[in-house]
């Protein structure tokens, strides 16, 4: 696995289709994280603020978002067509991001992880 240490050099790694939708994805977890710095950790795309919000990571068929167990288990509802295990949603290739619950999801976790610290 190649390792990156900059979220624009992981991105152009990837085919267009997969480049496009990481570019969505990454323009929408901006939006709803303004205040969130990007690292590459664990090899992949990742957002601070507090502590982790997100990671991303794209693969040969979907796309891996990792909000954590919380993130998860607070929105399994709505993406109940998307495969999930206890700290990742996977997104298919061919099929749009959910880009509204996205940003819902990574709201959530600004959140969260600021009541974690005011604790």
């Amino acid at each position: 696995m190649k390792q990156f240490n900059e979220i624009d050099l992981y991105i152009a790694d990837f085919p267009a289709l997969t480049r496009k939708m990481l570019e969505q994805l990454r323009a929408t977890i901006k939006l709803a994280a303004p205040e969130a710095s990007e690292v590459i950790s664990y090899g992949m795309p990742a957002y601070k603020q507090n502590g982790i919000l997100v990671y991303f990571a794209a693969y040969k068929n979907h796309i891996g978002l990792y909000p954590m167990a919380s993130g998860v288990e607070a929105f399994k509802s709505v993406l109940s067509g998307c495969k999930m295990s206890k700290g990742t949603i996977q997104f298919p290739l061919d099929k749009p991001l959910p880009l509204e619950i996205i940003a819902e999801i990574v709201r959530f976790r600004v959140v969260e992880r600021s009541n974690k610290l005011s604790k």
